[in-house]
């Protein structure tokens, strides 16, 4: 991405093109009374303070229909968490997930029968949707863009704007900056939490020469085999290469195997094909093409392994009763910049867009921007789930991890880019660049060979 635009060009943008928030369109105007229980005179909100959702109006009958890949049992979150909108506006949202998502959707755009909203997985696909269906989304309305940008850092923003028009905000989100390790471990042999890349290798040379293995990992994963170490040269891109060049090589803008993405895979080799620091409790340097990333952080708890890269959403396969927490048995620390001032931030999430501009979907649309529908999703959902949704009550949220992962997307001195490998090209992110990874630990390929690979993968334009 050649540039990032700033929020209030956006809010301009949006504003001259004529897409204002036409709730006044849904309000009654029965002066029904009711108080803070009814929206603009209309449903009864139930036990739900109404007074936020009273500009949405009455919008009994109406019917939004809403399209994901999120499946129960997750997606029986997402219903509970619209339950305050309907119940203080009247409006029913009929939620439909779907495994087939991501195919499904443009035959549904292509046959004329799209959702009034869809939560689209990544900006790759919601740029590809822009271009291929050019008047099939619609731009966001104004109160979308105001909560976008009082709610949410710019490079979100940014994720959600096609050609300068802001067409999606964000939904869920993750954190992938993190490397996991043990409390007690750490207390106990006198170690610090290291603030620069320099001190994270530092320490690793230091647990090398006690005899362990500081690092271990694994990237078997199903049909998916190889995601995980994309993201770990992801974030070491953004550590050596800084955003601009990340951005670059993300849209192709410089080759895959652009000498600066050539040194960022040597780094990560210094550590994944490190004989002295890896595979902790798992074998050799080639275990990790075969070890399944759900149990390659496993080896921390038994003291074999010290140090294991992986999102904030590892959380889920700890072993139940494993405290995760800073004091806990396991916790995880942000995998450093350069210097304390660097702070690169990779991560991931869904966007909502809109391929109707019907009041209710305007409605609806800026209420999954809001604080209000944020905080209803941390109420029913279980540890494992944040936004970067600054307007969040972090009081909600049920882990200490995600507790962490908050602060650090809703900090605006950490740089924030999106997963780069959902970005890219099907046969790029989801295809070469997986393979090839998993060839570079299970064949010792050749770092150039392996970056020349994946280039040769890439569409031609």
């Amino acid at each position: 991405m050649s540039s990032i635009r700033s929020r209030r060009s956006l809010a301009a943008v949006a504003g001259g093109l004529g897409f204002a928030l036409a709730l006044s369109a849904c309000s009654g105007d029965s002066g029904g009374g009711g108080g803070d229980d009814t929206a603009g005179g209309g449903a009864t909100g139930g036990d739900t303070d109404c007074a936020a959702y009273a500009d949405y109006g009455d919008l009994s009958g109406k019917e939004i229909s809403v399209y994901a890949s999120i499946v129960d049992p997750e997606a029986q979150q997402q219903r509970d968490s619209y339950k305050p909108f309907e119940e203080c506006t009247g409006a029913t949202i009929a939620y439909e997930g779907s495994r087939e998502f991501e195919a499904q959707l443009p035959v549904r755009i292509q046959a004329g029968n799209p959702p009034d909203l869809a939560y689209i997985p990544q900006p790759g696909f919601l740029k590809s949707i822009t271009e291929d269906y050019p008047d099939a989304l619609v731009p966001a309305p104004q109160g979308v863009i105001d909560n976008a940008n009082e709610f949410y850092t710019e490079g979100w923003v940014n994720y959600g704007t096609v050609d300068g028009t802001l067409y999606a905000t964000p939904l869920g989100a993750n954190v992938k900056s993190f490397v996991w390790y043990s409390p007690s471990m750490f207390d106990e042999a006198g170690y610090e939490i290291p603030t620069t890349w320099d001190e994270l290798i530092a320490l690793s040379d230091t647990i090398a020469e006690s005899g362990a293995k500081p690092w271990c990992a694994g990237v078997e994963s199903g049909d998916a085999t190889g995601w995980p170490a994309t993201d770990f040269l992801e974030d070491v891109v953004l550590r050596t290469g800084g955003p601009d060049v990340y951005d670059q090589w993300v849209n192709h803008e410089i080759p895959f195997n652009d000498p600066q993405i050539v040194e960022a895979l040597g780094t990560v080799g210094s550590i994944l094909k490190n004989e002295d620091y890896v595979n902790g409790g798992l074998g050799d340097v080639q275990s990790i093409a075969a070890a399944p990333w759900v149990d390659a952080g496993l080896p921390i708890l038994d003291g074999t392994c010290w140090l294991h890269r992986a999102a904030n959403f590892y959380q889920a396969n700890w072993p139940e009763g494993t405290e995760v927490a800073e004091d806990g048995d396991v916790f995880a620390f942000y995998l450093p910049g350069q210097s304390a001032d660097d702070k690169p931030l990779l991560g991931g999430g869904e966007f909502v867009a809109a391929f109707s501009d019907r009041p209710e979907v305007q409605a609806f649309q800026a209420y999954l921007s809001s604080p209000e529908w944020a905080n209803a999703k941390a109420e029913v959902t279980g540890q494992g789930w944040i936004s970067a949704n600054s307007g969040l009550d972090r009081d909600l949220l049920k882990s200490p991890i995600d507790i962490l992962s908050f602060d650090l997307l809703t900090d605006e001195s950490y740089t924030f880019r999106f997963d780069g490998s959902d970005q890219m090209p099907g046969s790029v992110g989801a295809g070469a660049f997986w393979t090839e990874m998993t060839a570079w630990f299970a064949s010792d390929k050749d770092d150039k060979a392996v970056l020349d690979a994946i280039e040769a993968a890439w569409p031609a334009s």
